[in-house]
């Protein structure tokens, strides 16, 4: 390579990663997530629901647009008082790619789940989401929330969330989430057993861990 080739490539590198700095660029973080669940009606803390993480990116498109795509998952199991922690999590992500909001999965057979069906919080957006599990749990936080077609700035507490006990067939098969797709399922074990628990509960096929 001449050297004004080299130097021109040399600039070009550094100007990307100037760029791209602010997204992530080659560091991929996420803050610890932190909870509680707790059963809508009684008020009483949920043990033993599934939360997972899920941890996304988004890649510059060849020829205009981007891709987004999940780097992988984390997940554990709520304590005898509804509590759950996940650990910050830092990867590498290939150039040109940059982070974007984690998305959240809980879940128990015979309750409602958390995004699909829960009491609260109101349907938050993905950023939100990622900030209502990021704060201290209790903490009153202005967030933007889904409310009756729209969405409002509302006054909520972080880290708190609210699941119904489902009684009818057709409620709990409305509720019941899926893998993520894009993961190995060994990396989903403690998810796909609460899901194969409900799946023979309603008489369901199992999902298969290869």
């Amino acid at each position: 390579m001449k050297p004004v080739q080299s130097l021109l490539l040399s600039i070009l590198i550094v100007v990307l990663t100037a760029v791209y700095s602010d997204a992530g660029w080659l560091i991929y973080h996420k803050p610890e997530f932190r909870g509680k669940v707790i059963d809508a009606e009684s008020r009483q803390p949920i043990e033993g629901a599934v939360v997972v993480a899920v941890y996304n990116k988004e890649t510059l498109g060849v020829g205009g647009g981007n891709m987004s795509s999940i780097i992988d998952v984390r997940e554990t199991l709520t304590d005898k008082d509804g509590m759950f922690r996940i650990p910050s999590y830092t990867t590498f992500i290939q150039p040109f790619s940059w982070e974007i909001s984690a998305s959240f999965i809980i879940f128990k057979p015979e309750y409602g789940t958390f995004p699909k069906q829960h009491n609260y919080p109101p349907g938050l957006s993905l950023p939100d989401q990622e900030i209502f599990f990021s704060e201290s749990i209790g903490t009153e936080r202005s967030l933007k929330a889904y409310i009756s077609g729209s969405y409002q700035n509302e006054i909520l507490k972080t880290g708190i969330v609210e699941l119904s006990k489902l009684k009818k067939r057709e409620e709990r098969l409305k509720a019941m989430p899926s893998p993520v797709s894009e993961i190995s399922f060994k990396k989903q074990r403690l998810f796909i057993k609460l899901l194969n628990e409900e799946n023979r509960n309603l008489g369901l096929e199992e999902y298969q861990i290869k």
